[in-house]
């Protein structure tokens, strides 16, 4: 193959034999290979991007996580505060819960104290409200307003639970007195045999005090507590024989004496009317009867007056 040179300044040719065994033939085949791959470097260099814009890249992206971390840690803690928020609200409502629990108990106790009709005061259902309709504030209260109302409703609960609970503690108190109080005959059966005050001693024939007052009955009848109380004896004692002595506080006690057969222990809680003896004639006794005694402050009274108010 030939290769033909012309240049029209000089006006000359040069002709150019390649031969396959001649460098000039390999010389074009080899250099154009090289020359691309050189180009291709120096191509791929310039477009490139810089080592400084990495690393700039490389720290915003840092930063942004960080970033991002941080407003997902604000709002996980955001979130935790507000269930604890409605956990302690719900707390709180269950607490106010409980005061109107207590109270509807103590009003539904002192109404039936009272003897009130449970139609006017029906704690166990809603007071009827009504009215007509009045201006009311559009915006919704704010969480430290709701708070701020909790507490104030409260302290309204609270001092209304002391008030009911000391109302209710003076009504218990004039109830228990009642209760308290011995009213009643110690027997259900026989009849007075001697009254309280003075009469000729059954013994002596001479002129002495009784103070109490005597029921004639059958042996083994049953003895019954005039009011509840504690036995604060219960045996032996001179003159009375076997005798059982009930304290009802408020400073009553009631004697039980010339028993058969006494059924109750110091200590024990009795009732009006359990039984606590039998009836016999133990001790200074002429016969089968009760000796019948109430004391108030350590003093006899006449049992009359309370047998009379339990009519």
């Amino acid at each position: 193959m030939d290769i033909i040179l012309i240049s029209h300044s000089r006006g000359r040719t040069w002709r150019l034999r390649c031969q396959p065994r001649s460098p000039w033939f390999w010389a074009p085949l080899v250099s154009l290979p090289v020359v691309a791959i050189c180009a291709a470097m120096v191509f791929g260099y310039r477009m490139a991007p810089d080592a400084s814009g990495v690393t700039q890249v490389a720290s915003t992206t840092a930063v942004w996580d960080e970033q991002v971390a941080v407003q997902r840690q604000e709002v996980q803690s955001l979130r935790q505060r507000m269930d604890d928020n409605i956990h302690a609200l719900a707390q709180r409502l269950g607490q106010l819960q409980a005061h109107v629990t207590r109270l509807n108990a103590a009003g539904s106790r002192m109404t039936k104290l009272a003897n009130i009709d449970a139609r006017e005061f029906d704690f166990a259902s809603p007071p009827p409200l009504g009215g007509p309709v009045a201006e009311t504030d559009e915006h919704a209260p704010t969480a430290d307003q709701f708070e701020a109302a909790l507490d104030r409703f409260e302290q309204e609960l609270d001092s209304r639970e002391r008030q009911m609970r000391v109302l209710r503690d003076l009504m218990l108190a004039s109830e228990l007195r009642e209760e308290m109080t011995p009213a009643g005959r110690p027997v259900n059966e026989g009849w007075i045999s001697s009254a309280f005050g003075w009469r000729t001693d059954p013994f002596s024939g001479r002129r002495s005090m009784h103070e109490g007052i005597d029921f004639a009955a059958g042996v083994g009848t049953d003895v019954v507590s005039v009011a509840p109380g504690v036995v604060s004896h219960a045996g032996g004692k001179a003159g009375y024989g076997k005798l059982v002595e009930v304290n009802h506080g408020n400073g009553y006690v009631t004697r039980y004496g010339h028993n058969s057969k006494i059924t109750v222990e110091v200590g024990e809680r009795v009732d009006r009317g359990n039984v606590i003896a039998k009836l016999g004639s133990s001790g200074r006794s002429t016969g089968p009867h009760l000796h019948f005694e109430v004391l108030r402050n350590g003093k006899v009274v006449d049992p009359a007056a309370y047998m009379e108010a339990a009519r």
